[in-house]
């Protein structure tokens, strides 16, 4: 298909079609962090219930969001993308409904499905269409929007949750679908590749989809029943079993949703490493941050969310000069400092202790998120285009698919893996706390059992009213304990990151995978 200017009037309802629904998609998940709180009190969620709404919808992204590329290219961009955007606002609409935790979760999956097809249409359209000596551009600037609306997610959702309101971050996605889905319809024409075949990997969406449920399950259960449950043995083991089937069914496969063969540029390969180990860390950091902030440091919602505000402040200002910066000299130089740099600002977020609230957070956690944001400002543009650019135009949505598909594995297994962390980090040095305290063994349980709830846990009614003040310190104290041992692994991975770019990714474009 003929590709236009970015700045034709083409250009431009794409990108406005693109950026609106990715950043319904986007804040949704970021919203949702800092309203937590006031939904596990509003709907009694447990800990562990908390990331199984967060897993639901990822779960449905990751297993199917590779297929969601792949109808794209064969029956065409902007249908699949708009099918998408329809079902992702009749799943929020159904969650903003939702009665009970249960029902929520099962409407978050709905989300999922919708978003596997919405979401890698946004950037293969824009890859598809917007002329090649421009797309590095059209991508730094839907980076920087959707990256900026993103994070004002948090803002919004700490003033609805404040007011009571939690129930309207899912409402909001309604209207700003219903605009995207009238852009597309009148204003944005058709794309798609036309060599593509029609065939679809369902046996791989189904292995991935079971592996992914399966892995998750056994980690959000570790906690509860420990290492040595059957509930463990049975789920963790056939988890990475029917992931090596998946890669294999991939490699087998006439027509994989993931062709591994792409993975032999090293480019691609790398800039995929990269966006596994630096997206878990971003999604684990944040969603403890947000956490720590509320539970254990005092803030209200919205303070917490206003917290972000220097990240969004960088986003808007650099992000879309790093992806002109990355057209000019290549991207590898910022995906090596970016990541380095993001993972330098967790490092010293998770140094932070208990403070005395909001009236501290100058000089308490505003050098972190400096640090983290100006990171993740050099590397989200040169990323994105890194990966769009390291393939032919007609594999864009099948490598926007896999990029995006990775970003959420990378969260399911973070939120499984780093959820089950805290609670057993949570759980030692809560045993430390108490260890000395002249309570029987069956006051004791009942604290430890409230681990589980991390820094929602609450003193039970059996001890003693002079004691009750304690157990509370004791709570925060480990609960701070926990947020600085996963701000520190999600560090680790930051700068992993990094080493992944040193080592794979390459200026130049020539090796591109046909």
């Amino acid at each position: 298909m003929a590709t236009v200017a970015l700045k034709s009037a083409g250009g431009k309802w794409i990108m406005v079609s693109a950026i609106l629904a990715s950043a319904m998609a986007f804040i949704d998940a970021t919203a949702l962090n800092v309203v937590l709180p006031s939904l596990q009190k509003s709907i009694d969620a447990t800990g562990t219930d908390l990331f199984w709404l967060l897993n639901a919808y990822l779960l449905m992204l990751a297993s199917l969001i590779l297929i969601g590329g792949s109808l794209g290219d064969k029956l065409g961009r902007k249908k699949i993308f708009m099918v998408g955007i329809f079902i992702f606002i009749a799943g929020s609409a159904a969650c903003g409904f939702a009665p009970n935790v249960f029902l929520l979760i099962i409407f978050r999956i709905l989300q999922g499905i919708g978003g596997a097809l919405m979401i890698p249409g946004s950037l293969s359209l824009i890859s598809s269409s917007i002329n090649e000596n421009e797309r590095g551009k059209a991508i730094g600037t839907w980076s920087a929007v959707t990256t900026v609306v993103t994070m004002g997610g948090p803002i919004l959702g700490g003033a609805l949750a404040d007011a009571g309101l939690w129930r309207y971050i899912f409402f909001i996605n309604v209207p700003i679908g219903l605009v995207a889905l009238l852009i597309l319809f009148l204003k944005v024409k058709e794309s798609r590749d036309e060599n593509a075949g029609k065939a679809i990997d369902i046996s791989g969406a189904i292995a991935i989809a079971l592996s992914l449920a399966l892995i998750t399950f056994g980690f959000l259960r570790i906690p509860a029943v420990g290492f040595h449950s059957w509930q463990v043995y049975i789920t963790l083991p056939p988890g990475l079993v029917l992931l090596i089937v998946f890669l294999y069914i991939e490699k087998k496969s006439k027509h994989p949703m993931m062709p591994l063969h792409l993975f032999t540029n090293a480019t691609f390969g790398g800039v995929n490493l990269l966006t596994f180990f630096l997206y878990a860390g971003l999604g684990a950091g944040m969603l403890f941050l947000s956490l720590n902030l509320v539970q254990a440091q005092g803030y209200s919602q919205l303070q917490s969310g206003l917290t972000f505000l220097p990240f969004t402040i960088l986003m808007i200002t650099i992000a879309r000069y790093a992806g002109s910066f990355a057209d000019k000299h290549g991207p590898r130089l910022l995906l090596i400092v970016g990541p380095a740099t993001a993972g330098a600002g967790l490092l010293v977020l998770s140094f932070v202790k208990q403070t005395n609230g909001p009236a501290d957070y100058w000089t308490t956690f505003f050098p972190g998120i400096l640090v983290f944001g100006l990171g993740m400002s050099f590397t989200v543009a040169p990323l994105t285009a890194a990966v769009m650019g390291s393939v032919s135009d007609h594999l864009s949505g099948t490598a926007s698919g896999v990029n995006n598909a990775l970003t959420r594995i990378s969260n399911v297994f973070a939120n499984a893996i780093f959820g089950a962390m805290a609670v057993l980090f949570f759980t030692g040095a809560l045993q430390e706390h108490i260890k000395n305290i002249p309570f029987n063994a069956k006051e004791k349980q009942t604290v430890m059992a409230q681990a589980v709830n991390l820094g929602n846990a609450k003193v039970p009614d059996n001890i003693p009213a002079a004691d009750k003040a304690i157990i509370v310190r004791f709570y925060r104290k480990s609960f701070i304990l926990a947020y600085a041992n996963i701000m520190r692994i999600c560090a680790g991975l930051g700068f992993l990151g990094a080493l992944m770019s040193f080592v794979f990714v390459k200026n130049s474009a020539v090796n591109k995978e046909r």
